[in-house]
């Protein structure tokens, strides 16, 4: 039987929590069914935190969680279902297998209603889903690797026919090699499951990777939520920005309206002296006034690197600074020597990288439509 045959579809998870004690935690958000959605931020951000309350671990001051229209918390109607009646699958950082058990003895701990031939038999399938040998199936947690041992933990949560999948930093304790192979192995698995699956991470390159829709928490907040790609080109904030690591954030001044309806002057003071910086027209939502200090984002598209001197608007001197290659990839560090030596970060592939060296000056052109503006709030 494969997985998507023994486990229920159509099914959709919404939260929706709001309570000071005994932790800040406020947010709303929805995954549908087959939907990988990952919640990011710091540490003490308060992922765990929300993840422990969708499992029914905790309970909250104020709020709400429903899977398939089942309310399986709801404090104004006084219900909370504890977790043994919620039909969660969870995956933890640290596997929590039972060292004296075989792994199909671990997986088959999960599905003690079956009688004992059934439960092996349940438990030799989800191994053998998440490709693990027979000889591997019959060793105990302390004779596989941390990757082996990990699928087995994927397997023990997938066993009980789960509603919901909710991974719990669930690669960090594995090797690159082994995370990989993880990574594909969740892949695979989302094709086959119909049920919503929630990734607390610390790794941003991992939730990009991964996710549908990310979750952006701090201080126990929901910040912002939407695509990777949406965030990272449209950050609600300068703290989201920050939190999403996006390398070119810079400081400015909105100007106003531009010549045409929804275009504005973005002024980029030159150190010091802000009246003398660029004029920058670029995208106006109509939001900001005039005078106030802003913040603004450029993603990676929109930066090139040319070999000529600038020649029209958008366009810098720049200088190389560091460059550093790393695989594949190689990230390079530009100084704008046009604004005050203001450092640009580029992330580089292909055969691009092999002409940069250090003090070469180069034409940076910035993409303006692709510039994202948002206003400083001062706390």
């Amino acid at each position: 039987m494969s997985a998507s045959a023994s486990l229920p579809g159509d099914l959709a998870l919404d939260v929706d929590i709001a309570q000071t004690q005994p932790m800040a935690l406020v947010g709303a958000f929805r995954c549908e069914p087959g939907e990988l959605l990952a919640l990011v931020g710091p540490s003490g951000a308060g992922k765990t935190s929300m993840l422990r309350v969708i499992a029914g671990l905790m309970r909250p001051e104020r709020g709400r969680v429903t899977v398939g229209g089942e309310a399986w918390c709801d404090t104004a109607r006084g219900i909370c279902l504890p977790p043994q009646r919620r039909h969660v699958g969870l995956v933890f950082q640290h596997y929590a297998l039972m060292p004296h058990l075989s792994a199909q003895d671990n997986v088959a701990l999960s599905l003690l209603q079956l009688p004992r031939r059934e439960r092996l038999a349940q438990a030799r399938k989800w191994l053998e889903h998440v490709h693990l040998t027979s000889a591997q199936q019959s060793r105990r947690p302390a004779a596989l690797s941390g990757g082996q041992q990990q699928r087995v933990a994927v397997a023990r949560a997938l066993a009980r026919e789960p509603r919901l999948l909710l991974l719990d930093e669930p690669f960090s304790a594995v090797d690159q090699m082994s995370r990989q192979a993880l990574y594909r192995l969740l892949a695979d698995l989302r094709r086959d499951l119909s049920i919503p699956i929630v990734l607390v991470t610390h790794d941003l390159n991992e939730a990009r990777m991964l996710a549908d829709r990310l979750v952006v928490m701090d201080a126990g907040q929901v910040l912002q939520q939407g695509s990777p790609g949406a965030i990272h080109r449209s950050p609600r904030n300068a703290r989201v920005a920050d939190l999403v690591g996006i390398h070119n954030h810079f400081r400015g001044q909105w100007m106003g309206p531009a010549d045409q309806p929804g275009w504005g002057w973005l002024r980029w003071p030159h150190g010091t002296a802000p009246d003398l910086g660029p004029l920058l027209r670029v995208r106006d939502k109509g939001r900001i006034p005039s005078g106030q200090p802003v913040s603004w984002v450029i993603p990676g598209e929109g930066i090139t690197v040319l070999d000529r001197e600038p020649e029209r608007a958008g366009e810098f001197r720049a200088q190389v600074a560091e460059v550093r290659q790393l695989g594949e990839i190689t990230l390079a560090t530009l100084t704008l020597t046009d604004v005050s030596a203001t450092p640009l970060r580029l992330m580089l592939s292909g055969p691009q990288p092999l002409r940069f060296s250090v003090g070469l000056t180069v034409c940076v052109h910035l993409d303006l439509d692709l510039i994202h503006v948002m206003p400083v709030r001062h706390r």
